[in-house]
């Protein structure tokens, strides 16, 4: 195997999909070194790490491996987004610019709180993000970046979690296109953080999904059915406990 195409590989594949070395190494759980190194040319990546990088960069193994089968897009992953409960009222009150600053100043130690427990921030949504783990308990991952999220900012969150099989691509016009998410879980996070916002005390909600082989421990109470409007079913969730989760990896 020729190192340094596969690494020029790798590279091509991660900048189409607009992710940073830092992002992809998040997503593997690995360190941004390794990363680096296969770029370079300098490693390989190890062969249990092959099929969640074919995932990550939306190709198969026989393509990473210089034999370009069809692509893959498609993994199981946890969304999570996040908001300000009173943003709609900042907005109102600062100017343009300093809403800009406020809300950059919000996003960082959210942001902060979903890389340390390797988290791939996809978008932000005026004050607040959007974005997913996978790979290893990317489950309990993402609720401990929901609950560090809330702890780190002054600000009162209210944040979603769904769980399931998400599409990354590119998303839009060819020319204007960029990375972005879609999928059921996306769905479900989005209804769990507008739910978690005036039904829960700690403002974050996780649908069935995200808590299944989770300690119950994390979670306030038992689970709560609801049904919200253009889904056929009631959506199970649960409301995660604040500072229930310890441990980065």
């Amino acid at each position: 195997m020729n190192l340094t195409e596969l690494g020029n590989r790798i590279r091509a594949r991660r900048e189409t999909r607009g992710l940073t070395q830092r992002d992809l190494a998040s997503a593997l759980q690995i360190s941004t070194q390794a990363v680096s190194k296969w770029e370079r040319g300098e490693n390989a990546p190890d062969i249990g790490v092959l099929p969640d990088l074919a995932r990550i960069l939306d190709v198969s193994t026989d393509w990473l491996l210089g034999c370009f089968s069809p692509a893959r897009d498609v993994f199981e992953a946890t969304v999570l987004i996040c908001g300000v409960k009173k943003g709609r009222e900042f907005s109102e009150r600062l100017k343009p610019k300093e809403f800009a600053a406020w809300t950059n100043a919000v996003c960082f130690p959210i942001t902060q709180a979903v890389l340390r427990v390797d988290g791939v921030p996809v978008k932000y949504i005026g004050p607040g993000i959007f974005c997913f783990f996978s790979g290893h308990d990317h489950r309990r991952r993402a609720v401990q970046a929901a609950v560090e999220a809330v702890t780190s900012t002054s600000e009162a969150l209210k944040i979603g979690l769904g769980t399931g099989s998400i599409y990354l691509g590119a998303i839009g016009h060819p020319d204007y296109a960029r990375p972005d998410v879609m999928g059921e879980p996306v769905s479900l996070a989005m209804l769990c953080m507008r739910w978690a916002d005036g039904h829960t005390r700690s403002g974050i909600a996780a649908e069935a999904n995200t808590a299944e082989g989770l300690d119950r421990a994390l979670f306030e109470g038992k689970e709560r059915r609801v049904r919200f409007p253009g889904i056929s079913h009631k959506v199970g969730i649960f409301e995660v406990k604040h500072g229930t989760v310890k441990g980065n990896k």
